[in-house]
Parts: structure tokens; sequence; C-alpha cells
């Protein structure tokens, strides 16, 4: 099972999404996302073995009691690229508010996980939805120039639960499947 840590943004933000997507589209290069599947990676997990989910479980249903988070709100907006704008390989929607909480439930998951023995994260957290992977430096002063003069805002919602998710890899591009969800109380 190819396995991450997942907020997902809810059913009503596809639409923004999207439209934000489309202010790039004659950047050459880029590689979109499905907007209906968009969402914040806590963990990217990777390939494991069915026998260790039900620890796996376990290890982030109490991460999400360490962390002590009630719900709380997550607004949309800006954007930014990985690594840098000089060489990009990831467009990204980042969070105006929340991405506190964001950070808090995340090292509570890498805490969890790498006392699991999977790999430690090799840079800091920053929460984002991917919007686009550059394949190609086509149309790198174009997005660079959005990313410089853009700063919209998607949407708001509410983080209510965390979710273990299954990426299954298709010739159209991943399917991602709830596995477990875990509520923040």
């Amino acid at each position: 099972m190819r396995l991450f840590v997942s907020v997902d943004l809810p059913d009503d933000l596809a639409e923004p999404v999207a439209d934000l997507q489309d202010e790039f589209a004659d950047a050459g290069g880029l590689n979109f996302t499905d907007p209906e599947q968009a969402h914040i990676t806590m963990k990217f997990l990777g390939d494991i073995e069915e026998d260790r989910l039900p620890a796996l479980e376990r290890e982030l249903a109490a991460a999400v009691e360490d962390a002590d988070i009630d719900p709380f709100s997550v607004r949309y907006g800006g954007l930014g690229v990985f690594p840098n704008l000089d060489y990009i390989s990831v467009v990204w929607l980042g969070v105006e508010r929340g991405g506190e909480e964001l950070t808090r439930l995340h090292e509570a998951i890498e805490d969890r996980t790498t006392a699991m023995g999977f790999d430690a994260e090799d840079h800091d957290f920053t929460p984002h939805v991917t919007l686009a992977r550059m394949e190609h430096a086509g149309g790198k002063e174009l997005v660079q120039e959005l990313v410089r003069e853009r700063d919209p805002t998607v949407g708001e919602t509410r983080v209510e639960e965390i979710r273990l998710t299954e990426s299954t890899l298709t010739d159209e591009g991943p399917v991602y499947s709830t596995v477990e969800s875990f509520p923040l109380e």
C-alpha cells in the first residue's frame, strides 16, 4: 500500500483551486494536480506492508491526541514554489491561517511515524496544496511572474480530521482513497 497522511480540502474548494490552476494554463511544462483531490500532505509514508496498518493507525490516533488540537479553520491563499523561483519543481497554494495548528499536527505525526521506522522529513514542513509539478522550464517565466504578482485567497474551511490516504498510481494519474480518518477532538 502506498500511503500518506493528509488534510483534504472540501469539495466546494475544488472549483476555486481549478480556477487558480487556470491562471497557469499558458505556462508550458506544468503537470497539474486534480483539484478534486486537493489536499495538504502531512506526511508521505510510501509503500508499506498491509500488516503494519493496525500499528500505524494506532500511532496516528495517538499523534492526534499528542497534538491536542480542536477542529480549526484554515484559509488557503498565496502562491509559492519548491525549491525556489530559479529552479521550480512544484507550484503550490499556501495557507494564510491555520498554519500553526497544521505544523503542530505534522510534528506529532512526524514524531510517531519516525519512531515506527518511517523516514524523517529532510526539509522543514510548509503547509501547502500542490497545484502543479514542473516537468520542464518552458513556462518558468510566467510561473515566476504569477507567483510574484498574485496573492489569491481561495477559500476557508474547518479541519476536523486527518486522513490516512492510499495512493494508487494509474495511467491517468494517482487515485486517492481514504483508509482511515482520525477526528480532532
